[in-house]
């Protein structure tokens, strides 16, 4: 018999789908609106027009003349209006999604130097590889899902579109603010290099989201890979994402706080 009538929790895990995935990619085809539907109980094509639905209440859309569909029920808007930036609580309804995801980068608070063994010139004492207890990052893999997919999956300075060379960077540090940690607009796709430069305070965005690099960089690299994959982004304003946009104020406290100038 078919449903008539969507319960709260198949809203609440397309909602969570809806900001993983990029607005070009809400088809029935996609293999995580398929595993999505599978998992909830309705089929694709009704996944992929509840998507639909939601992009029609999204404000950034709106902005950039981006419509969805036109017909979203009162639950739809319900709904919407009480989780959409929740951001905590839709990282937990990621228990199928992404299907495109490979692990983030940094999820381990253990650093090279409290291993054992691991002080300057000395060699491990014992096996080579032993057994850990390391906090993770919980809502990591939402966060980066949501960042990737506001950037359709490509750096916003390079144009690089692999993802296990893509990172979901932090503009405001996950250490600096836990209520910031999971929001998309605290985010950057960046490639792995500049998303390290960034996270060390190497680069910045001015207010008019261009590319700033630290006068100390350029020392450090071989000129190839500066004028390669650094040089030529100097003043180059980055590709901003069609959803998630950076906060103004959060790349403001980037520039004063981390970048090293």
């Amino acid at each position: 018999m078919a449903q008539i009538g969507w319960t709260r929790d198949q809203l609440l895990k397309t909602l969570a789908l809806y900001c993983q995935i990029p607005f070009g990619k809400m088809s029935h085809r996609n293999p995580d609106v398929v595993a999505v539907a599978k998992e909830i109980g309705r089929t694709p094509s009704a996944v992929a027009y509840k998507l639909g639905n939601f992009a029609s209440m999204d404000p950034e859309l709106a902005k950039r003349g981006i419509k969805g569909l036109a017909n979203s029920s009162e639950a739809d808007r319900r709904i919407w209006a009480e989780f959409y930036g929740k951001w905590a609580l839709l990282a937990s309804q990621i228990k199928v999604v992404v299907s495109t995801q490979v692990p983030a980068s940094a999820v381990s608070a253990v650093s090279p130097g409290s291993l054992p063994g691991s002080g300057l010139g000395l060699e491990p004492d014992g096996p080579t590889e032993i057994v850990m207890t390391v906090k993770q990052r919980r809502g990591q893999r939402f966060f980066r899902a949501a960042v990737l997919a506001g950037h359709d999956g490509k750096c916003c300075i390079t144009g690089i579109a692999h993802p296990e060379m893509l990172r979901a960077s932090h503009i405001v540090p996950w250490k600096t603010d836990a209520k910031l940690r999971l929001n998309p607009r605290n985010g950057l796709c960046l490639n792995a290099l500049h998303d390290a430069a960034f996270d060390r305070g190497l680069f910045t965005l001015t207010d008019a989201c261009e590319v700033r690099y630290a006068k100390r960089l350029k020392k450090g690299l071989p000129r190839e890979v500066w004028e390669g994959m650094f040089e030529k982004h100097e003043g180059q304003a980055v590709q901003m994402p069609e959803r998630f946009r950076p906060e103004a104020a959060y790349l403001r406290h980037h520039r004063e706080a981390v970048f090293c100038g």
